[in-house]
């Protein structure tokens, strides 16, 4: 049988690695990002962070706050703003349901991983999540040593 083609547009651009560990991902959304020319530039570049960011719905729209996109030198006349607010594009059920999330049951969203689709569009998936109690961080770490230990007696004995 013959081997599937990769994707050759699917590139992961930036990741929040910590959000796993800071918060309880409840439910996650790909929405669609607006972005300048300079900026998709710069991303492709692979210049970018999104570890401290996260999202809001203001005014019935989902903007990105403090995403951290780096300038793109050859545009110099027509850059960009490095830490701009971003509208993100999401449909209106998602974002009454993101909205009743923040305002009626105290979670937080928190951009997870931004990445080019198999179209060569620029993605962002973001998830609902309840931030962690010290105890909850240190139960999740106690999880992950065991299962690494685990796995590491699993390859000896094997």
């Amino acid at each position: 049988m013959a081997k599937k083609d990769e994707n050759k547009n699917y590139k992961v651009i930036a990741e929040n690695r910590r959000a796993r560990y800071d918060y309880a991902i409840e439910d996650d959304i790909e929405c669609g990002i607006i972005l300048t020319g300079s900026e998709v530039k710069s991303l492709r570049t692979g210049q970018s962070n999104i570890a401290e960011s996260y999202a809001s719905v203001e005014d019935g729209e989902l903007w990105l706050t403090n995403a951290y996109i780096a300038r793109y030198d050859p545009a110099k006349t027509w850059g960009h703003e490095e830490r701009r607010r971003r509208k993100l594009l999401v449909r209106k059920k998602e974002l009454s349901r993101l909205w009743n999330a923040t305002k009626r049951e105290g979670m937080t969203i928190v951009p997870l991983v931004m990445y080019f689709n198999d179209r060569g569009l620029v993605k962002l998936k973001i998830a609902t999540a309840k931030g962690k109690k010290n105890h909850d961080k240190r139960a999740t770490e106690a999880k992950r040593d065991w299962d690494r230990q685990k796995g590491r007696l699993l390859r000896e004995n094997s």
